[in-house]
């Protein structure tokens, strides 16, 4: 084997797994974006407001509203925060793992509401989460600074 062989066969998992931590940013920050955008909406705008665009917002106490709108934006700061920071960068993991048990949990409360309508949403966002917190877990995991 040549030493251009040689360099090639050793850069290829390098080459690869930057391109995973590429796609891993890019979903990570799109998540981040659409979580943002609901936690500001659930948070703080009047209930009113949110339950024109949001159907099941009028069926549950206000409270819980808010609650889930400051989750959200939780979950958006964990997804980018640690990993962009370096510090406890594996709290991206759990971030990412965490929304997808709450995608889970919204797809039976809107299955049991007939809002079928939802479900591509709620599964697009589990997928997505389940695909960063692996991502993350075991192809292209960022190390914590020393």
């Amino acid at each position: 084997m040549s030493s251009s062989q040689t360099l090639v066969a050793q850069d290829a998992p390098t080459i690869s797994n930057r391109k995973t931590s590429i796609a891993l940013w890019i979903v990570q920050a799109i998540l981040a974006l659409l979580l943002s955008i609901a936690g500001v909406t659930k948070s703080f705008q009047p209930i009113k407001v949110a339950a024109q665009t949001i159907n099941w917002v009028n069926d549950v106490p206000p409270a819980l509203v808010r609650f889930i709108g400051v989750s959200e934006l939780f979950a958006a700061i964990g997804l980018i925060l640690p990993a962009a920071t370096r510090i406890q960068p594996r709290l991206t993991i759990f971030a990412a793992t965490g929304i997808a048990l709450i995608m889970m949990f919204a797809m039976i409360f809107h299955i049991t509401r007939n809002e079928f309508f939802a479900l591509p949403i709620n599964a697009a966002f589990l997928t997505l989460s389940v695909f960063v917190a692996y991502g993350r877990l075991k192809w292209a995991p960022i190390v914590s600074r020393k």
